[in-house]
C-alpha cells in the first residue's frame, strides 16, 4: 500500500488539517493527490490559492479519495458523517483527527467493515516536529496503521498507542504545546521583573527551553538528573526550584493534565 499512490482527502480543513497539507506537501506529496473541503468558500479559495490543491465538496472528496482525513471540530463530526457516511465504501480508510473521539464514534455512522485509525497530533506539525499518536480502530490493519505513519512520518516524531490511552496523549501532547508556551510566557514575564529588555528575557528563555529539549531527546538521560546536574548545593537553581516546590507547581501540572484528560472524554460523550 504505497502511500504517494493514494489520494488524501482533508475534509474540514481548519487549522490541524492545513497542517497535515502543508506538511505532505512539504514531504513531497504530489499536490494533485491531496483534496481539501472547507465550509465557507473563503476558506476554500484560501487553501487553494496558498496550496495550489483542489478543494471540493465532502461527497466529491469521498468519492476520489482513498483516504479521508476528517479534521473537523469534534462536536461537528456527527453532522459531517450524517451526511458523507452512507457514501463512504468501506475500502475506504478514514483517519481521525477529531480530539476526544473515538474509533467506535465513526464506526457506527460508517459502513460495517470501514477501517478507521484515530490520531492526535500537535500544532509543532508547522515545523516539522509535530509529536503524532496514531491507534487503530475495530477494522483497521497494520497496513492502515503503517499507511497513516506513512502521512504522519513527515510532520514529525509518531507512535502508536492504545486507543484506550489517547485521552490521555490528548491531555499530554495535544495540548502540550500550550503549557510549555504559558511557562516561557511567566519566564519572560520573569525576566522583565529582573531588569532584562523583553527581548533579550525573550531570546534567553526560548533558546534555554530549545537546549534544554535537545538534551532530554538526544542524552537518553532521564530529566532529574539533568535537572540535578544544573542544581549545585546552596546554590541559585535549588533556591529557584524550592520556591516552585512550595507554589505546587508539579501538583499543579498534575491537575491541569487530569482536567484536559477530563475534557476530551465530555467530548466524546457530548458527541455521542
Amino acid at each position: 500500500m504505497g502511500a504517494a499512490r493514494h489520494t488524501v482527502a482533508v475534509i474540514g480543513a481548519g487549522k490541524i488539517g492545513e497542517l497535515m497539507l502543508s506538511g505532505l506537501l512539504r514531504s513531497g506529496w504530489p499536490a494533485q493527490r491531496l483534496l481539501a473541503t472547507a465550509r465557507r468558500p473563503v476558506r476554500a479559495e484560501e487553501l487553494a490559492t496558498r496550496y495550489g490543491v483542489r478543494v471540493v465538496d465532502n461527497l466529491t472528496a469521498v468519492e476520489e479519495a482513498a483516504v479521508l482525513a476528517i479534521a473537523v471540530k469534534p462536536q461537528d463530526a456527527g453532522v459531517l458523517l450524517d451526511e458523507i457516511g452512507p457514501k463512504v465504501p468501506a475500502d475506504k480508510l478514514v483517519v481521525s483527527l477529531c480530539a476526544g473521539l473515538p474509533t467506535s464514534f465513526f464506526s457506527r455512522r460508517l459502513p460495517e467493515g470501514t477501517p478507521v485509525v484515530r490520531v492526535m497530533t500537535n500544532t509543532p506539525a508547522l515545523v516539522d516536529q509535530a509529536m503524532s499518536a496514531i491507534s487503530a480502530g475495530a477494522h483497521a490493519t497494520g497496513e492502515h496503521l503503517a499507511l497513516a505513519e506513512e502521512m504522519f512520518a513527515p510532520l514529525g516524531a509518531t507512535l502508536r498507542v492504545p486507543e484506550s490511552q489517547q485521552d490521555a496523549v490528548t491531555a499530554l501532547s495535544g495540548s502540550g504545546p500550550a503549557y510549555f508556551y504559558l511557562l516561557v510566557e511567566a519566564m519572560i514575564d520573569a525576566g522583565i521583573l529582573l531588569g532584562l529588555p523583553r527581548q533579550v528575557a525573550h531570546e534567553l528563555i526560548v533558546q534555554t527551553a530549545i537546549g534544554s529539549a535537545v538534551m532530554l531527546r538526544d542524552s537518553g538521560e532521564h530529566p532529574v538528573k539533568l535537572r540535578e546536574a544544573v542544581t549545585s548545593p546552596a546554590g541559585t537553581t535549588i533556591s529557584a526550584v524550592r520556591e516552585l516546590e512550595k507554589h505546587g507547581v508539579r501538583a499543579a501540572l498534575l491537575a491541569a493534565l487530569e482536567a484536559a484528560r477530563d475534557r476530551a472524554r465530555e467530548l466524546a460523550a457530548q458527541a455521542d
